[in-house]
């Protein structure tokens, strides 16, 4: 029976002819939606936002590393509220890419010069994951690649003018020159060696190089009111330029002989630093005195003229002055001269106080010219009675306890004149004291006993000798 159930099932054309039928009709849905994949598979699903999605077309492959894994099921236009649009990219994946990393980029490439494109995944680190359904931000898009469309259009009518004139001209500048650019070749070898290290600093971030060019272009931008200017200018250098060409001569020696000049300079001016550091400072410490002389150059050209011939005599003064000089070295080298020096030292140190204090005494009181002066003139000046000194004691006042001998206590009258005027200690200037010069000029006062300074300022005024009538 069953052989004959089979029999009749092969034997049946209309059977036959029917699962034919769906054979084809199944085989035709599966190539007709191949594109779209393949139905009752599992996909993995995911949106992408692109800056433009030109020339990519539904059903363009989807590729990780150059191997398909699924392909753009949609493409979606979005308007943004600026106003702009961005394209949306509907992904149908194979379920063997989920989940993709969250850094992951998009990137949408040409796939021959036809303008075919795909869609490049480059698959990134992250743990996590986008989930089924998620939608790629415009962030994880990577900016569109130049079409070859765009290269081929960049040459217009102009710029192919442009480059047959450049292969012309660069034709002729390299024509005969084939030696010069065998030694080029050479020489530029330790160029190269040498310039990595160069682009490494161009390139670290401490070199701030991309701020360097932005401040260039704000230079750039701020010279650009006078461009007009700055062409004027290089119209000028060429005038310049074509008057300096009759002594192009003379500039290319300049030129050959700079670097050995150069050389020198740089082993001389450390050397010579300190010496024209000493003559800056020399300069500068003369520029008073040499403002000063400014009325006096007529008499010191004068000096010159007459100081030359003087100038060649002292050569011989010199040479007779030599032993006097090494005299002095040996006084200098003698050990008992520093003691010398020293001891001069500590008592200019010591006296230096003094000194201070007793400067005012005679520079605005005279007092100590005074002094000196009334001593000689107490010992040697007088009158019928003898001189000044013996005059005081004859001439002493009269009554009890004068100043004329032993007095049991300070005179206090009963006369007038016969009491005790006496100021130890007057007033001077020096010392944070005010400028009092009270010393002769103490007010007397009569019936009075004072004995001290007496009250008030009595002032600056002084005797006048003959060496300040002199002055």
């Amino acid at each position: 029976m069953r052989r004959r159930g089979s029999a009749s099932i092969a034997a049946n054309p209309v059977l036959i002819g029917a699962a034919t039928t769906l054979v084809v009709i199944v085989a035709v849905f599966l190539a007709y939606n191949a594109n779209n994949g393949l139905p009752f598979v599992p996909t993995y699903q995911l949106s992408v936002r692109v800056p433009n999605a030109a020339n990519l077309v539904k059903g363009n492959e989807v590729r990780i590393g150059g191997a398909r894994v699924g392909l753009v099921n949609e493409i979606t236009p979005v308007r943004l509220p600026n106003g702009r649009y961005e394209a949306e990219l509907g992904l149908k994946l194979q379920s063997s890419v989920k989940p993709l990393p969250v850094d992951s980029t998009v990137l949408i490439r040409p796939r021959s010069a036809l303008g075919l494109k795909y869609v490049e995944i480059t698959k990134g680190t992250s743990p996590r994951g986008w989930p089924d359904g998620s939608t790629l931000p415009l962030g994880r898009a990577r900016p569109r690649p130049v079409e070859i469309d765009e290269v081929l259009n960049t040459f217009d009518a102009r710029t192919r003018r442009a480059s047959q004139e450049n292969l012309l001209e660069f034709g002729n500048a390299l024509a005969g020159r084939g030696a010069d650019l065998n030694t080029f070749i050479r020489e530029v070898n330790p160029l190269l060696q040498n310039l990595p290290p160069v682009m490494r600093n161009l390139s670290n971030p401490q070199t701030r190089l991309v701020p360097f060019f932005r401040a260039l272009a704000r230079s750039a931008s701020i010279v650009a009111p006078v461009a007009q200017t700055q062409a004027d200018l290089f119209a000028n250098l060429d005038t310049t330029f074509a008057a300096l060409s009759d002594v192009r001569g003379d500039i290319q020696r300049s030129i050959t002989g700079g670097p050995p000049a150069l050389t020198a300079a740089i082993r001389g001016f450390p050397v010579q630093r300190p010496f024209l550091a000493n003559s800056e400072q020399l300069f500068r410490e003369l520029r008073p005195g040499v403002h000063a002389l400014r009325g006096t150059a007529d008499d010191l050209a004068d000096a010159f003229v007459v100081g030359t011939p003087a100038l060649k005599r002292s050569v011989a003064l010199n040479k007779r002055l030599s032993n006097t000089f090494k005299a002095l070295q040996r006084f200098a080298q003698d050990p008992l001269t520093t003691l010398g020096v020293r001891d001069i030292r500590n008592l200019a140190t010591i006296l230096n106080p003094t000194i201070a204090d007793l400067k005012p005494v005679q520079t605005v009181c005279n007092d100590i010219t005074l002094w000196f002066r009334n001593v000689s003139s107490l010992l040697s000046e007088g009158d019928a009675n003898g001189t000044w000194q013996r005059f005081i004691v004859v001439a002493a006042p009269s009554g009890p306890n004068n100043e004329g001998g032993p007095a049991s206590t300070a005179a206090n009258g009963p006369g007038a004149d016969n009491f005790l005027h006496t100021n130890p200690l007057p007033n001077t200037p020096g010392g944070g004291r005010d400028n009092e010069c009270e010393a002769g000029n103490e007010p007397w006062l009569p019936g009075r006993k004072v004995i001290g300074n007496v009250p008030g300022n009595q002032g600056t005024g002084h005797d006048v000798t003959k060496r300040d009538l002199g002055q």
